[in-house]
């Protein structure tokens, strides 16, 4: 009798898109704690692009022997649980996988996690639309804990590439916390950030008390904090050198299932936004890398296996 198997998304040697394979690989059980989920989408995300050209394999965060998998958020159903767990199999739930170092990722027909890393999608939020909240949400609200509140009532927070999935969130979600938001995009996407709360500009001058460089502009960005300010970057190993006193601090996204639960009840009342480009198959997976490399979307590309 044959193992079953499932389709998953993989590299074996980066070199970009073009190293992107479908491979089959056995069927796992969930043990106690875990659910077995039959995924609805997967979003392409920045550092995803960055496993495939294998930087992350270049500062030692991959150590797959024969391949590495893709893909940190999913949405789907439950349709497997293991011992003391308490969510129902059929139970639509959003989730993140952090870490490099793995054999297969979210690209794939079903994945096995911690039933504690995963939270409910509200009725109100479609599974395509909920899978890009895992990481760019919790990625947002972490970036915001790393800035904490306002120094004074008007202090001054540059978010660039704010029409961007990261960038988005942490406008909104920095306001809350008393910052002085404006957001650093394309002219075309002035409408949509201003519909965020936060003033706009397509060039930045320098002196901001913060910046939050979700366009990972790096040293450009750092050039625009003002001394002994703040700057922090959304990939890690990428962050620029501390300079004239500035605090520089780069985010290492983790899952937090509480915080998640939040963040969806939010999207899915309109409070958050959670753009999707495109969805595209699994067999896509690299025209997507390729799509999302040249930059400029308003969304991500999400991959429904």
């Amino acid at each position: 009798m044959s193992t079953p198997t499932f389709r998953t998304a993989v590299v074996r040697v980066p070199n970009g898109p073009d190293s992107i394979e479908i491979i089959d690989v056995p069927v796992a059980e969930p043990g106690p704690g875990q659910i077995r989920v039959a995924i609805a989408a997967a979003t392409v995300n920045p550092t995803d692009l960055g496993v495939a050209a294998g930087f992350f394999h270049s500062i030692g965060l991959v150590k797959q022997p024969e391949h590495t998998g893709l893909g940190w958020e999913f949405a789907g159903t439950v349709d497997a649980a293991g011992p003391g767990v308490e969510l129902a199999v059929g139970t639509r739930v959003a989730g993140l996988v952090v870490g490099f170092d793995r054999d297969y990722g979210t690209y794939a027909e079903q994945i096995v996690v911690a039933a504690a890393d995963v939270a409910p999608v509200p009725d109100g939020l479609d599974l395509i639309a909920a899978t890009t909240v895992p990481l760019n949400g919790q990625a947002a609200a972490q970036v915001v804990d790393l800035l904490g509140d306002a120094p004074t009532g008007a202090a001054r927070l540059l978010v660039t590439g704010a029409a961007g999935a990261v960038g988005a969130n942490v406008t909104v979600l920095a306001q809350e916390r008393g910052w002085q938001v404006t957001g650093l995009a394309r002219a075309g996407d002035e409408e949509f950030v201003r519909g965020l709360g936060a003033d706009f500009t397509t060039r930045a001058e320098p002196e901001w008390d913060a910046v939050v460089d979700a366009a990972q502009l790096n040293e450009e960005a750092l050039k625009l904090v003002r001394d002994g300010g703040a700057y922090v970057g959304v990939r890690p190993g990428l962050a620029p050198p501390a300079e004239r006193g500035i605090a520089v601090t780069s985010l290492f996204t983790s899952s937090d299932s509480a915080r998640l639960a939040d963040l969806l009840a939010r999207a899915a009342v309109g409070e958050l936004p959670a753009r999707v480009h495109a969805v595209v198959s699994l067999d896509q997976a690299a025209e997507a890398h390729r799509a999302t490399a040249k930059g400029g979307l308003r969304g991500r590309y999400i991959i429904r296996p």
